[in-house]
């Protein structure tokens, strides 16, 4: 398992964590800090054992009332950088 954190922009997140698996890319554990709890928690059960490829594909774009971003976007966002290197553990 490799950790990665991330600080999202523009979110009531501020923090998070995510374990991935770096042989399948497959999402072992996330963790927000910040932000709706019990729809954060479920969300991170809910992906668990997903690709991040999966998961972007799900959650890129989408948004939180009029902010441009939300929290399952910018998890998409760190998951794009992880993919292309731009975070590392």
């Amino acid at each position: 398992m490799t950790l990665f954190n991330y600080n999202p922009e523009s979110t009531c997140a501020k923090h998070i964590l995510a374990d991935i698996e770096p042989e399948t890319n497959k999402i072992v554990s996330v963790s927000f800090m910040g932000g709706c709890q019990g729809n954060l928690s479920a969300i991170s059960k809910m992906i668990a054992g997903k690709t991040l490829q999966e998961v972007i594909s799900m959650f890129k774009g989408n948004t939180c009332g009029k902010k441009q971003t939300s929290c399952t976007d910018q998890l998409a966002v760190m998951f794009e950088k992880i993919l292309a290197g731009e975070i590392v553990d």
